[in-house]
């Protein structure tokens, strides 16, 4: 609800608000003049020395330190201004010296944070000098009659006459009750207009701080293609790690039994013995192994996906421990790899389902267009399922969902109200993105 205008002009100088954009200024004055002499200094030193070469690595230096202040900038900006961008990526150098200065002086985030400073300079020290000096004014002013009545100031003018004043504009002095109360009124005004003042000045700043000190696009572009890079291997990861648990734990194992019942077996067959039960028992553990293996061999790609992920979710809906409602309408068959992560991630889905929601039932709902798929899997269970976090670790559960989901442009999203009911939604493109 927008606050009533009056309300707010008459309460600005009284925010918490305020108070901090007036931190903010007072501090970027000798920031910004610090910032000046930084670059006279550094860059005054460096530039001509370059002739000599060793001023290069001194200016390559000097250009990198630009994101030691835009750093400090963005603390304070993210304290003071509630601006909270976030960071660009690393300096990244290439191997070498040669490859650092390289990498020094092609560095983008430095140079943007170099030309931060120097509109600093003029933003942080000259202007916000100026405003201070206008909100310090204001004050002085408001405090005009109390400094009048207990300060007994005495100006004399050029005719030595005497004035109880403290305030001369010329030959105008402020010496009476009505002009001193008439400039206490007017700086009481100035006092409500000056937060208004801040604020247009901590605008300016925070313009400037999401403008050059944030990541670019082409940063985050590559930093989500890093991410999704990282999702990718992490997910695999958990794929090696788990298919070595279960041959591990459960196939060699099984094959290291039917190898020992066979051995026996030959050595009871050796010594003219009945060998029928040790062959029926390793006849039997191969038909296990053979199971699990085809167990294996689904859980890389299912076969039921070779007659199109209608066909597989069906399969997996008929073996869910719950009833399971389908409605699966595609116009267009996606990418084998867009159905292998539609397939995994309803099935684990369902089996969040069965585990944890105490749900009776569930329905999945399949849709989409020419472009993108969307699965949704509802269930009327006790709800209260938080949004996943999908973190740089090889993890299962939603989080591995969603992190699967990013690496191919997607994206998964959890509704699901104490109480129920609960909705994941993972949207998929159709194909893989280039």
């Amino acid at each position: 609800m927008t606050e009533n205008p009056a309300r707010a002009l008459l309460l600005a100088p009284f925010r918490a608000r305020t108070w901090r954009e007036l931190a903010f200024v007072v501090l970027a004055v000798p920031l910004g003049g610090l910032a000046g002499l930084y670059l006279l200094v550094g860059y005054g030193i460096g530039l001509p020395m370059t002739v000599l070469l060793v001023g290069v690595p001194l200016v390559a230096l000097l250009l990198l330190g630009g994101r030691v202040w835009a750093r400090g900038y963005r603390v304070l900006a993210r304290a003071l201004l509630g601006v909270a961008v976030p960071e660009p990526p690393p300096f990244a150098p290439r191997p070498g010296p040669l490859g650092f200065l390289a990498g020094a002086f092609g560095d983008r985030t430095s140079w943007r944070a170099l030309l931060f400073l120097l509109l600093q300079v003029a933003l942080g020290t000259v202007v916000g000098w100026n405003v201070l000096l206008a909100v310090g004014l204001a004050v002085l002013f408001a405090l005009t009659p109390l400094i009048w009545l207990l300060a007994d100031p005495v100006n004399v003018d050029a005719n030595g006459v005497e004035h109880r004043s403290f305030i001369q504009f010329g030959e105008y002095y402020v010496d009476s009750w009505p002009r001193v109360l008439l400039f206490g009124a007017l700086g009481v005004l100035c006092c409500f207009a000056a937060p208004w003042l801040l604020r247009g000045t901590a605008l300016l700043h925070g313009l400037l701080v999401r403008g050059l000190l944030a990541p670019t696009g082409r940063d985050r572009a590559v930093a989500e293609l890093a991410a999704k890079r990282r999702a990718a291997v992490d997910d695999s990861t958990v794929t090696l790690r788990r298919l070595e648990r279960d041959l591990h734990d459960g196939t060699q194992a099984r094959l290291v039994t039917i190898a020992m019942e066979l051995g026996r077996a030959e050595q009871r067959l050796a010594s003219g013995g009945d060998a029928r039960d040790l062959v029926t028992a390793a006849h039997a553990g191969t038909k296990e192994a053979l199971v699990e293996l085809r167990e294996l061999v689904r859980g890389i790609h299912p076969p039921a996906l070779e007659l199109g992920l209608e066909a597989a979710l069906e399969t997996l809906a008929a073996r869910c421990a719950v009833p399971v409602e389908l409605a699966c309408a595609l116009p267009v068959r996606p990418s084998p790899s867009i159905e292998a992560i539609a397939y995994f991630s309803v099935a684990e889905l369902l089996t969040n389902v069965v585990k944890h929601s105490g749900a009776g039932a569930a329905a999945v709902e399949v849709c989409g267009d020419a472009e993108t798929l969307e699965l949704l899997v509802r269930d009327a269970g006790r709800g209260g399922v938080l949004p996943p976090v999908v973190t740089e670790q090889p993890i299962g559960g939603l989080a591995g969902l969603a992190a699967r989901a990013r690496s191919v442009d997607g994206e998964l999203t959890v509704l699901s109200p104490e109480g129920g009911p609960t909705v994941v939604t993972v949207t998929l493109p159709v194909a893989v993105p280039e």
